[in-house]
């Protein structure tokens, strides 16, 4: 079946088109200036946005699609205001200005897309199309040189660049640090999740029977096992032989459900179970030999253990925290220039970030065209390997220095000057809701996160400029008021005028 191809614009019209006199809509008349999302619509280069989403969604093909610059917008909507997709949809629906952020000439009382459209966003910009979308934010606000426009203006000669580059001076600060981002799971114990598979494998042979090719139903003792768990669930003290026994119960259950699968199965030609249900299948067989392996061991850890059977990518980080020992979820780690986040690294499974900084170093040379100047980092980052490397780059380092203490006493680092990361990751967490990432899928956590991440730096983009230049003409347009007033000839009545609309405003 052939498919008509269409305009890849989706009924996108870009803000730099002029609209006809005449015909302006209440949004430009009636709406406060000042607002956030008047602000930031304007600051938001949505013409280099809208193109990084339609190569993503590959929109030259097929039906027309959603309008990306309200598929875009409502995901900013999300994040800035920590709401779930229906209340994002129902938000977009009440506020006028939300609507102007996204583009609409009038106010409009239907919502803006069905909520169930936003796995399907997320899954498809992926996270790298919203770190693309984050370098244009960042190239807006200068921190990213524009290298084509600069080609354009004066393309230098092959021997004179080479030469350039070899001789180009390191310049910036970056600010490096780790944290772990939460999935909104339930605390995974050894015997809930040994609980939760026993009744999806029950489950998955209710879908497996078939009365017609099997003759009697394989006994699950689900009631019973139910019972069971429900005895040491319920107890405010738990002993350690009770929940041992408990476990070595559940165990045998689910063993004995794993055994009952593989006979079912044995009677078919192919496997009569979708892909979700596939997966399960898998997830369950592995984390029973985990825990089999733990429970036989009489340990609690594992090589990538599962912690959750609807999650299996989840992973547990040990953070050492006073609050939260472990937290389960994905580790990222960040670096922080001229108070712009850039996502560096995103991994399921725990890793040490000072192995990786001299990764770190080469992303910020390909991102920005040259080594930092600085490198402010925690103690992790500061072993010898690294701090070689640096030396060799000539890369300060701003940490304590090996060794003992010397006899005078230099200060190397402030205790304040990591305060800006720290307070990049408490603003995405407590505001944006990166404590606690409520995407079910591996693809769509990570869009999630880096999404969190292109929200704060959307925030500091539009709190650069729009604020300072209109305080500089409010106080101007102030003076030219009062110098009219002197020059005026009734001055004494436009004096008193003038301090009467200053009183009121």
């Amino acid at each position: 079946m052939a498919f008509k191809k269409r305009a890849s614009t989706s009924h996108y019209i870009s803000p730099k088109q002029l609209g006809l006199e005449g015909f302006e809509s209440p949004f430009t008349k009636f709406l406060d200036s000042e607002n956030r999302w008047v602000v930031l619509g304007k600051q938001i280069p949505w013409d280099d946005l809208v193109s990084i989403y339609n190569k993503q969604m590959n929109v030259d093909f097929g039906r027309p699609g959603l309008n990306p610059r309200v598929a875009i917008g409502s995901m900013i909507i999300k994040h800035l205001c920590d709401l779930s997709d229906r209340d994002t949809i129902l938000y977009i629906q009440e506020n006028v200005y939300a609507q102007y952020f996204l583009g609409y000439p009038g106010f409009r009382t239907e919502g803006a897309f069905d909520p169930s459209l936003f796995p399907e966003i997320r899954s498809r910009l992926g996270m790298d199309g919203v770190q693309a979308m984050n370098d244009v934010i960042a190239r807006l606000a200068g921190i990213i040189k524009d290298n084509k426009a600069e080609e354009k203006e004066d393309p230098p000669a092959p021997a004179i660049e080479e030469k350039d580059n070899n001789q180009e001076e390191n310049k910036g600060r970056v600010l490096y640090d780790a944290t772990a981002c939460p999935q909104d799971i339930a605390y995974p114990t050894d015997l809930g999740l040994l609980n939760d598979a026993r009744e999806k494998s029950e489950a998955l042979i209710d879908i497996l029977y078939d009365q017609e090719k099997h003759r009697n139903k394989p006994r699950t003792y689900r009631k019973k096992a139910r019972k069971l768990f429900l005895n040491i669930s319920k107890k405010k003290v738990k002993h350690k032989k009770a929940v041992r026994k408990a476990i070595g119960q559940q165990l045998r259950f689910l063993r004995r459900n794993l055994s009952h699968i593989d006979l079912l199965l044995d009677t078919y030609s192919t496997i009569p179970l979708c892909k979700k249900d596939h997966k399960y299948l898998l997830v369950i067989a592995t984390l029973y030999q985990q825990q089999k392996q733990m429970y036989e061991e009489r340990k609690h850890s594992v090589q990538d253990r599962i912690v959750s059977i609807h999650q299996p990518h989840v992973r547990p980080m040990v953070r050492g925290k006073s609050r939260a020992n472990t937290e389960f979820g994905s580790k990222i780690n960040v670096s922080l220039v001229d108070g712009f986040a850039f996502l560096d690294e995103l991994s399921w499974d725990a890793f040490n970030e000072g192995t990786h900084l001299t990764t770190y170093i080469e992303q910020y040379r390909k991102r920005f065209g040259y080594y930092p100047k600085e490198v402010l980092t925690d103690q992790i980052y500061c072993n010898r390997q690294n701090r070689k490397y640096l030396t060799d780059k000539g890369i300060r380092l701003l940490a304590k220095p090996l060794g003992r203490p010397p006899a005078v006493k230099q200060n190397h680092v402030s205790p304040g000057e990591r305060n800006p990361i720290e307070g990049k990751f408490g603003q995405a967490k407590t505001a944006y809701g990166m404590d606690k990432i409520r995407a079910r899928l591996k693809q769509t956590s990570q869009t999630w996160v880096a999404m969190i991440l292109l929200v704060v730096n959307l925030v500091k983009l539009a709190g650069l400029k729009p604020h300072c230049l209109y305080n500089i003409v409010k106080s101007l347009s102030a003076r030219v008021k009062l110098i009219y007033c002197i020059l005026n000839l009734n001055y004494k009545k436009s004096w008193q005028n003038y301090f009467a609309r200053m009183t009121l405003s």
